[in-house]
């Protein structure tokens, strides 16, 4: 297995990668205290594992990890920093490990066993959802197929509110952008509402959505969603985004801009 390890500190470095050759699974690894250094060799070479130090002043570890993962897509990542910190931040990406320095061999090696067994990797979701480029659902790997594209564009708006409640006025100022809120129209809503949990419930995943007397929302924690890894900084959804954001719909526009915001900042 070839591998790379990344920090800032010079003397840490040299630990690392003497602790690295001691490991029988590691058949060859390069260090780097500058990690635009070692995005040229990532470029140039395969990789199956990157060591990153989290807390670097040029760059830090998981943009570099984001660049590293659009390079090369399969490359696993551990994260090795001195803050604790930095603990949540790490495990809500999909990284292989997170180790706090100084690092043991024993723990070292425990961690690269799991990247090359696996036994990190994120099990396939049962609900996808696809916010990047074009928006769509998945259940089981099948895209659902909605009887009408206002009940579409319904629950894309709270894929968008991520959880927040919303109330009914403001579902129709988004379904309908110069619409009158009247009787007649609050009856067109109840329709695309019904067509939604219809559609819902045909798919068996009903339980994402929940409807109150007033209000709307949906709830995140049971969708595996593109969006909400990146704001999490997960560094597969980081590495895929591609400026584009639910293309569909003109509201989109403004977390379109704030992800590429967010994107610019990961990047620099």
């Amino acid at each position: 297995m070839k591998a790379i390890c990344v920090d800032d500190a010079a003397l840490i470095l040299e630990h690392t990668i003497s602790q690295l050759k001691q490991i029988s699974s590691i058949d060859s690894v390069e260090g780097f205290t500058h990690p635009n250094d070692a995005l040229e060799y990532v470029k140039q070479n395969p990789l199956d594992i990157a060591l990153l130090d989290i807390d670097m002043p040029d760059m830090n570890g998981i943009a570099l990890a984001a660049k590293i993962k659009n390079i090369q897509p399969k490359c696993a990542v551990i994260f090795l920093t001195a803050y604790a910190e930095y603990a949540v931040e790490a495990f809500a990406i999909h990284a292989s490990g997170y180790l706090m320095k100084p690092v043991s061999l024993e723990r070292l090696k425990e961690e690269i066993d799991y990247s090359i067994a696996g036994a990190k990797t994120l099990p396939s979701s049962h609900i996808t959802v696809r916010t990047f480029g074009n928006f769509d659902i998945l259940v089981d790997g099948e895209t659902v197929s909605f009887g009408r594209s206002k009940a579409k564009e319904l629950l894309a708006y709270l894929i968008d509110r991520n959880g927040a409640s919303i109330k009914r006025a403001e579902a129709f100022a988004v379904l309908w952008e110069d619409g009158v809120y009247d009787y007649s129209m609050q009856k067109q809503l109840d329709v695309i509402i019904r067509s939604l949990r219809s559609t819902l419930k045909n798919y068996g995943i009903s339980e994402i959505f929940e409807l109150k007397k007033s209000t709307l929302r949906i709830h995140p924690e049971l969708i595996d969603c593109d969006l909400y890894r990146f704001l999490k900084g997960d560094t597969d959804a980081v590495s895929t985004y591609r400026g584009e954001y639910m293309n569909q719909y003109s509201w989109a526009t403004l977390g379109e801009a704030d992800l590429s915001r967010r994107f610019n900042e990961l990047m620099n």
